[in-house]
């Protein structure tokens, strides 16, 4: 059955509906940003398509009628599916325009972002999506100067002029050859002091991972040691190829070490008092993250996505 043609009329409905707020044609007017002769015609065509009164005017402003009173109990229902309507609309076109600038971390972006995006854009199709990788002291520029929108690090030092919320945590692994001279004593944790002397294959400076590591090492010996054979690469998988080829003990994350330990290829060492776990954060720039980083951090701390 098609509609009536004064259900086209919703200025109209949301104008009556500010009388009965207000209590007068002209307090509803300058709600509405038009003039009280305006509004009043406005309601008079109303009444008219409806073919009924809705309106009582007094010295002391304007009285609904019985039938004024009922229209306006039904019109609310209209009028909010109406801005519902309109809401998701817009909203439907900001997802088409929408971009999503992100910057994470190497752990992050190898191991959990991908995951997340995909939930992302099953929400948001549409979604425009750029991601950088960078060490935690990069991430942590781009955030800063508005490059991005939001920005996951390892880095055990959150900036305390950028927002920030903890998704997860990580843990570092400290792994060596199978063939390797203490991968024979992996039974038995070492000592810290057992790690001094030993080539340590660290990610570059301003990474998290060595970072993280080297407060580890300088909270379990109480000042900062020297670690005169520490060696610094670029990336894990080059840390991981120098550990396979007999370079040393490899410091990286345990998610990246985990499938060649499973495969017996490296064996995880175990160090007494050396806190290896780190919280993961979301950083951002202002008071709070965009709406859509906002989205990306309520998935990234999900049970279901921070393994």
């Amino acid at each position: 059955m098609p509609l009536p043609p004064w259900i086209s009329d919703l200025p109209a409905l949301d104008l009556l509906l500010s009388v009965a707020e207000t209590g007068s044609v002209g307090r509803a007017a300058r709600a509405h940003g038009i003039t009280q002769p305006s509004a009043s015609a406005r309601l008079a065509r109303l009444e008219r398509r409806l073919g009924v009164p809705l309106l009582v005017r007094t010295r002391r402003g304007s009285l609904l009628t019985p039938a004024g009173e009922t229209v306006v109990a039904w019109s609310r229902t209209v009028i909010d599916a109406a801005q519902n309507l309109a809401d998701g609309v817009l909203t439907l076109r900001a997802d088409r325009q929408a971009r999503l600038r992100i910057s994470a971390s190497l752990t992050v972006a190898e191991y959990l972002l991908p995951t997340w995006l995909l939930t992302l854009r099953r929400i948001h199709p549409e979604l425009g999506i750029s991601a950088d990788v960078a060490n935690s002291h990069g991430v942590v520029e781009a955030v800063r100067s508005g490059a991005v929108d939001v920005g996951f690090v390892e880095s055990p030092d959150i900036p305390p002029d950028l927002g920030a919320r903890l998704v997860g945590d990580d843990r570092l692994a400290l792994v060596v050859a199978a063939d390797y001279p203490l991968a024979a004593h992996a039974w038995r944790a070492l000592r810290p002091t057992d790690l001094a002397d030993q080539p340590l294959l660290l990610r570059e400076p301003g990474s998290g991972t060595r970072d993280t590591f080297l407060n580890a090492v300088e909270c379990a010996f109480g000042f900062a040691p020297s670690l005169p054979h520490a060696i610094s690469l670029g990336s894990t998988t080059t840390i991981l190829s120098t550990v396979r080829a007999g370079g040393g003990i490899g410091v990286v994350s345990s998610r990246a070490a985990a499938p060649a330990v499973a495969a017996g290829e490296l064996v995880e060492l175990r160090v007494e008092g050396l806190p290896l776990t780190r919280p993961l954060h979301a950083l951002w720039l202002g008071r709070s993250p965009t709406a859509l980083a906002t989205e990306l951090l309520a998935i990234a701390a999900a049970p279901a996505t921070r393994r």
